[in-house]
């Protein structure tokens, strides 16, 4: 006898399992905009504030501030000369810029973009932090090997920390710790950022890392190394939890707390490699993005879920130019913004 419905079922005792949909894939990352703000120099980091809506692209002397949804440019900080980074404190209602040639950091109003005063800092620094939970600003100094910590309220210096090595990116946890790659060592160094002392060393057996994002909710690192591999590591202990492989070439990381996706910038291959967080110790590669060749560094909106990577035609070497010191054709420097 056939029973067409689970009502006449549990009439007779039966007990029906109910159908359970199957877990829904991550929607897929495409190019949604792109925005083109001018200028032919180069580019380091690049930052979002997803409640702004700004866009931050350092530019060697400059840096372009755009809105992040319509990529209208809004206004430019100048007179950072050297610049690699800028570092948001929108609670102060500041940003601090890392002028490399200059060794030197830029505070800046961020309602007018003009400077408030300079700091002098160790040298060369790159990449630059700003830690809410201590209330400080770090900048990575690559030429000194070094970080400086900077009271973010007074601007005054607090502290040097010694490396030991050459850094890169870096991520604060919000509750006192900084980890920063050391990209000659192959390593990670853990910062407490209030006593500035450096708590632990962790090796990646890996060459090279240079992005770097954190979930701080299941306290993983993700770090993005030459040889196509990104190291994720538990920020407590330094145990390696996976090391999924990503593109060639990469620069930044990223990782998005709500839809649980960590992502590489990849500019040798051009191309966003997305990989889904299933728990803490496993992870699996959803999605390669094509990108453009060159697309190396990258931010993650948190807000809208979207992926900013810039990118621009490189114009043809001289023989023996470095890859560092090639130039870009004009016109063809253009921001790619990815969503599901």
């Amino acid at each position: 006898m056939k029973y067409t419905s689970a009502l006449a079922a549990l009439a007779l005792g039966i007990v029906v399992a109910p159908t359970l949909a199957a877990p829904s894939a991550p929607a897929k990352y495409h190019l949604i905009q792109t925005f083109s703000p001018g200028g032919d120099t180069g580019w380091d980091y690049l930052t979002v504030d997803s409640q702004a809506r700004r866009f931050y692209i350092t530019r060697g002397t400059h840096v372009q501030v755009l809105n992040a949804d319509s990529g209208k440019l809004i206004g430019d900080i100048t007179s950072t000369n050297g610049v690699h980074g800028i570092a948001l404190a929108p609670s102060l209602g500041r940003g601090f810029t890392s002028n490399g040639r200059d060794n030197s950091v830029s505070i800046i109003d961020l309602k007018t973009l003009k400077t408030i005063r300079t700091v002098a800092v160790g040298n060369r620094p790159d990449a630059i932090l700003y830690d809410p939970f201590a209330r400080r600003v770090f900048t990575f100094n690559g030429g000194s090997n070094d970080s400086t910590a900077i009271d973010a309220v007074t601007g005054k210096v607090v502290g040097t920390i010694p490396l030991g090595g050459q850094p890169e990116f870096a991520v604060a946890d919000g509750s006192g710790m900084i980890y920063n790659n050391i990209a000659d060592k192959g390593e990670i160094v853990a910062i407490d950022s209030k006593t500035l002392a450096i708590k632990s060393r962790w090796p990646l057996a890996a060459e090279s890392p240079s992005g770097l994002a954190i979930d701080t909710k299941n306290r993983r690192l993700f770090a993005v190394c030459d040889g196509r591999k990104m190291v994720i590591l538990n920020a407590d202990t330094g145990a390696v939890a996976a090391t999924p492989t990503i593109g060639g070439g990469p620069d930044a990381a990223g990782f998005d707390p709500t839809t649980n996706l960590a992502f590489s910038s990849n500019g040798e291959d051009g191309t966003l490699t997305v990989l889904h967080e299933d728990t803490p110790n496993k992870f699996t590669a959803v999605q390669t993005v094509p990108t453009q060749a060159g697309a190396r560094t990258m931010a993650l909106d948190t807000k809208t879920h979207r992926v900013f990577v810039v990118a621009a035609k490189t114009a043809p070497a001289a023989p023996g130019t470095q890859p560092w010191r090639r130039s870009y054709l004009p016109g063809t420097f253009v921001v790619l913004v990815y969503g599901q």
